[in-house]
């Protein structure tokens, strides 16, 4: 298992808005944002991915990507610290990402490796 703390930045959820072509305002807009029922921004869900799959990369270099699994149950926001873990030894990994302040799953899902 391999584990470790990231703390997203909303610079973060702003690159990767450019990167990726997902300018949802509910990432990207503060003002916009804050009347949400979230009251902030949130995270890309695939940007917490991208943060896991570079973990799966490290733990199996060479490694492809055959297949995924995921879901978002909770909300990710910039500032607040997640813990990142990574599972297995292949060819299927589990993935989670949890908020750290409350224990929140934010990420779950699986990857199967080529």
């Amino acid at each position: 298992m391999t584990e470790t703390l990231w703390t997203p930045t909303q610079a973060e959820f702003d690159a990767f808005a450019r990167v990726s072509g997902d300018d949802n305002p509910i990432h990207v807009d503060e003002g916009f944002s804050a009347r949400t029922r979230f009251g902030r921004t949130v995270s890309h869900g695939m940007l917490i991915y991208s943060r896991l799959w570079a973990m799966v990369r490290a733990a199996h270099p060479g490694r492809g990507h055959a297949m995924q699994e995921m879901m978002f149950p909770n909300p990710a926001y910039a500032g607040e610290a997640l813990v990142l873990t990574v599972e297995g030894d292949g060819p299927e990994v589990a993935m989670r990402a949890v908020r750290q302040a409350d224990g929140a799953v934010c990420f779950q899902g699986k990857a199967v490796l080529a």
